[in-house]
């Protein structure tokens, strides 16, 4: 496993197992099956509706001699319902007694609308109060999150954001650099979008190293310096996913994933007026 050290010193990996539309009565075994393949960063959200099943699978997996607890980076994420500072304290023991943890390794603000300055307070209190070790935001595009950092007392430690070939975001990594957040991604794939899985020259790239599409874009983006987060419920495939630390793309194969890059979202602007408005009516 490789890692990565936030602003605040902890150490994170740098490749995890997302559990985005995994339902809930499928997660347990996900979890467990990603825990044995050799995934420690575990990430679930409020949201997603499946945070105890993750802590059950976590809770077997440390019972059972799986894994020690310390060896985990668990991260889940509060929405935008529960950002003012009231709201938040509630939220995050809510989501502490539902995944059956005593800490949560990263928490963070899952969209950035709404009272993100209040929900922050409350999570700078439950840092001190050694309930998160680490914070962070997800979807703040780089003006958001440089306004954010410039306003806060603790800078982010992650933005999880979504980066893939199609959308590749250099100038908001290059802003990541410079305040010293960690990039996260999210639908690192685009979910199999514009044909990613049948695209020619990633394939090309994927037979010279006999690798798969999918272990040539994670490699990418761990080159990157960027935290990965893949999805499966199928074990060969999530064994697939981490097994990605025994190559190294050339500087020509970056290069020529590069030219790839579209510029633009391949699910939705977070930023459009419409899809604001559904979001942040959305209730968890």
């Amino acid at each position: 496993m490789e890692y990565t050290t936030l602003n605040n010193n902890i150490d994170m990996p740098k490749l995890g197992f997302g559990v985005f539309q995994i339902p809930a009565e499928e997660t347990k075994e996900a979890v467990l099956k990603a825990i044995k393949v050799g995934y420690r960063l575990i990430d679930t959200a409020a949201s997603y509706q499946n945070e105890a099943e993750v802590g059950q699978a976590i809770k077997e997996a440390i019972d059972t001699g799986l894994v020690a607890r310390e060896e985990l980076f668990i991260t889940t994420k509060i929405w935008v319902n529960a950002y003012p500072e009231q709201n938040a304290q509630v939220a995050i023991d809510a989501c502490l007694e539902k995944m059956q943890l005593e800490y949560v390794d990263l928490l963070l603000l899952h969209q950035p609308y709404g009272d993100v300055y209040g929900a922050w307070r409350a999570m700078n209190k439950a840092v001190q109060d050694g309930k998160l070790h680490s914070i962070g935001v997800s979807n703040f595009n780089r003006g958001k999150l440089v306004e954010f950092a410039n306003l806060v007392n603790i800078k982010p430690q992650v933005n999880q954001i979504e980066i893939n070939p199609w959308y590749q975001r250099s100038d908001d990594i290059t802003w990541h650099k410079k305040y010293q957040v960690q990039a996260e991604v999210w639908a690192p794939f685009a979910e199999g979008r514009l044909d990613l899985f049948k695209n020619e020259t990633l394939q090309n790239i994927a037979d010279n190293y006999n690798k798969s599409i999918g272990q040539v874009v994670v490699r990418w983006l761990l080159q990157r310096n960027l935290v990965v987060l893949t999805k499966s419920v199928h074990e060969e495939r999530i064994r697939e996913n981490f097994d990605v630390f025994d190559f190294e793309l050339s500087p020509e194969d970056m290069n020529v994933i590069q030219t790839l890059d579209k510029g633009e979202s391949a699910f939705f602007d977070h930023w459009n007026p419409e899809q604001v408005e559904r979001l942040i009516s959305w209730k968890v």
